[in-house]
């Protein structure tokens, strides 16, 4: 119903915001994610103008707004309430965890564990969204850190089970990196001796260095 809302942000507290938009004020639940991107308050009076990416669930019990600072994070919201048994407060718990690159790579490289680190999320609930999102990443387009879309193909690779140096150099092409970068720094690392989701993370020790 609401693509997004556009107006004062009366309030901003942890896992919820204000909007005053036309004089009526809409509550939004949001992750830290979409909390850390909101300007502060600085006085009572100064209230900035804001929009968030909205998504409304109706449930038998009543109505709750949904806020995101993005839309690939409202994509990525949108994409895990179709996984079997995560609710939108499992999704903002997993978003408010995970940055939509990150769930991305995350879910391409089986890594449960990692998701199952959001609050709320147990391990059977971590590798039913692997299973089920495996596919519909496959049709979908995830944007990295430059705006610039990554392809299908390009997300779908990763999590084939081939050789661990294309593995690794597809998640970090995912995390925003350029495949300059990435190969150089691959090249630097005992690829042999390691798996592919420690190869990742000793890749971004480095780039992030």
């Amino acid at each position: 119903m609401f693509y997004y809302i556009s107006g004062k942000l009366a309030r901003l507290e942890t896992g919820f915001a204000v909007i005053d938009a036309g004089g009526v004020g809409y509550k939004l639940t949001i992750s830290d994610s979409t909390y850390a991107q909101m300007p502060p308050h600085r006085s009572v009076d100064e209230k900035p103008t804001v929009t968030l990416y909205s998504y409304m669930a109706v449930r038998e019990d009543g109505i709750e707004l949904f806020g995101f600072a993005t839309e690939d994070e409202l994509a990525s919201f949108k994409l895990l309430i179709t996984v079997s048994g995560v609710g939108p407060k499992a999704a903002i718990s997993i978003l408010s965890l995970l940055s939509p690159q990150k769930l991305a790579v995350a879910i391409c490289t089986d890594d449960k564990k990692t998701i199952s680190k959001a609050n709320g999320v147990g391990p059977k609930t971590a590798a039913r969204i692997v299973l089920e999102l495996k596919d519909k990443l496959k049709g979908s387009a995830v944007l990295d850190s430059e705006g610039d879309s990554l392809s299908a193909e390009d997300i779908s690779s990763v999590s084939g089970a081939g050789d661990k140096r294309a593995d690794a150099l597809s998640a970090l092409t995912v995390l925003g990196y350029t495949r300059g970068e990435a190969e150089a720094v691959l090249k630097k690392i005992d690829i042999a001796n390691l798996e592919v989701d420690d190869i990742i993370k000793e890749a971004l020790k480095k780039l992030m260095r």
